[in-house]
């Protein structure tokens, strides 16, 4: 079982929350700070929340002897990544009248608002309740946002495998009412009784948890980089069950040869809804109790895994499930992408996958991108998904309405900048790091798009400007971007600097390494110059950057 002798601070944080109470409600009336308590600030993410500050104005605000500039980040729970139009509508109403604006997309399929502040977190909260969303358990430790592919072109059984987001979701959600209680004034339990909790306990997990839900052959949603990644294994248009993998994650420490980024192993395959979701439940409580609560670092299943074994973890989750699981089917993945521009799905709908750049949906200089999805949203004719790798589709267009939203595509010029954007440029992402995150080291979503302008450049003068190459930035080694299963990945290690991480594959199934350390742009574009001169020149027919970087043995 966990060692419970030497407990991290945040472990009896939990232990002692209350039911994930703690003193918010107190922290809340305290008008003399922006931030709430110390202990809260851990309780909150629960909530789906989390304090930060304009790290930009520290140390303008240190020297005027004011307190930082703290707000708070809410993040919705979508599992899949589903909204409707109404749903789109007041989220855009809401981040205007409460946050900075700016909705983002997640990689994990939902949406954040950043730069809220205290007071204005129970009106937010209120506001996305009476358009029936929420914000519960998509922060913590505890499990996320579950993941689905996103386009229903991908398979005739997307709607049947999409479901199990919901389903999943709701399963594994906290019995404790706080949430309720604090923002939505809901009365108090007289008995606790009616909150007990089987599967978290008052312990909830070690770690934050996260499950994807893949459809071969698009990888969509990097199913290996989660703690649990189910495979829909599909035959004759027939969803037969899937593969279950476990012990996926990215997140490291830089000079902390202990933590490393895994790929899920698959264990097994289930073949019904029942044994599905119970295993999917047991893993749960299999790291519950196995799960390292006294280093944070090394909490994550993926260490659980290593510790004990793969076939130790299925058979403890056989023996808790009383089914066991049968071996793995095959499946292969050939691709990992969005499907931009108009596509029509097996249902006779039509969906168009707009590119958002690092999934900031706003107006600016250079496309009204948030006026135009409203406007789309305001026809009542679509709904809206939202893809891993940080896009929106514009979702179950009836035929006789296609034109219609087209036209609004056409005159906002939605269209012109997804088709203008380069096969480099969509296929990157980065995290929100800088000034927001607490963890950044370096910049991410704000200097990346200048960084691959710049890499564009590049593949251009090599003669490789359409070539299929994946490339993502985090501003810290903590993988929110998923940068570790990228092509060319950059890691931020300090303001301006990053390492650069080459031999990912195209199809999200192998890792990448540390090529160089800690470089600066010039010497970023440097090495990238001449990797792309060798790759022109010693490339194999139709192989990937990924590959030849492994072939070569440049990592």
């Amino acid at each position: 079982m966990s060692d419970q002798r030497e407990l991290s601070p945040i472990e009896k944080i939990k232990e002692t929350s209350d039911g994930l109470r703690g003193s918010i409600p107190q922290s809340l009336r305290d008008e003399l700070t922006g931030a709430i308590r110390e202990d809260d600030q851990a309780v909150i993410k629960f909530h789906g929340m989390y304090q930060q500050d304009d790290r930009d104005r520290r140390e303008e605000r240190a020297e005027k002897k004011l307190d930082r500039l703290y707000t708070f980040m809410i993040r919705l729970r979508l599992p899949g990544g589903y909204l409707t139009s109404e749903q789109w509508i007041a989220s855009h109403n809401i981040a205007g009248e409460n946050s900075t604006g700016v909705i983002k997309i997640t990689t994990r399929q939902t949406i954040q608002l950043h730069g809220l502040v205290k007071s204005r977190i129970k009106p937010t909260i209120s506001a996305f309740s009476k358009a029936k969303l929420d914000s519960i358990a998509t922060c913590g430790d505890i499990n996320r946002n579950v993941l689905c592919s996103s386009h229903p072109m991908q398979s005739p059984v997307h709607a049947q495998v999409f479901e199990y987001a919901d389903k999943i979701s709701e399963k594994l959600m906290p019995k404790t009412r706080a949430y309720y209680e604090i923002w939505l004034d809901e009365d108090k339990l007289e008995d606790k009784k009616e909150e007990e909790d089987p599967l978290y306990e008052n312990r909830y997990l070690p770690r934050k948890f996260k499950i994807a839900i893949a459809i071969p052959g698009n990888n969509d949603v990097d199913v290996f980089a989660n703690d649990i990644g189910l495979i829909a294994i599909v035959e004759n248009n027939e969803l037969k069950g899937f593969n279950i993998a476990i012990g996926g994650g990215l997140s490291t420490t830089h000079g902390n040869p202990e933590t490393y980024a895994r790929l899920g192993t698959v264990i097994g395959f289930s073949d019904n809804e029942e044994k599905t979701m119970q295993t999917i439940y047991e893993i749960l409580t299999v790291q519950r109790d196995f799960g390292n609560r006294s280093d944070r670092k090394l909490a994550r299943l993926k260490y659980t895994v290593d510790k004990y074994g793969a076939d130790w973890f299925r058979a403890e989750v056989e023996k808790r499930t009383g089914m066991k699981l049968e071996e793995p089917k095959p499946f292969e993945f050939t691709e990992r992408r969005d499907y931009y521009g108009w596509k029509q799905g097996h249902n006779g709908l039509w969906y168009y996958t707009v590119f958002v750049e690092n999934g900031r949906v706003l107006d600016d200089e250079t496309v009204a991108l948030k006026t135009a999805l409203l406007e789309v949203a305001k026809t009542g004719k679509v709904t809206f998904r939202f893809t891993a790798n940080q896009n929106v589709i514009v979702s179950d267009v009836a035929p006789a309405d296609k034109d219609i939203i087209n036209a609004i595509l056409e005159r906002y010029a939605i269209t012109a900048h997804t088709d203008g954007a380069s096969l480099l440029r969509k296929n990157a992402m980065a995290c929100v790091a800088l000034p927001t995150c607490p963890l950044a080291l370096a910049e991410a979503q704000r200097y990346f798009p200048t960084l691959i302008t710049k890499i564009e450049g590049l593949l251009g003068n090599h003669g490789l400007a359409d070539d299929d190459i994946i490339v993502r930035m985090t501003g810290c080694p903590n993988g929110c971007a998923r940068s570790y299963v990228a092509e060319i990945g950059f890691v931020g290690t300090a303001p301006g600097r990053y390492n650069l991480h080459l031999g990912g594959d195209n199809e999200g199934l192998r890792l990448n390494k540390i090529y160089k350390e800690s470089l600066d742009e010039q010497a970023i574009l440097q090495e990238l110059d001449i990797l792309f001169g060798s790759y022109k020149k010693e490339r194999k027919m139709q192989e990937s950057f990924g590959d030849f970087s492994v072939r070569k043995q440049l990592v």
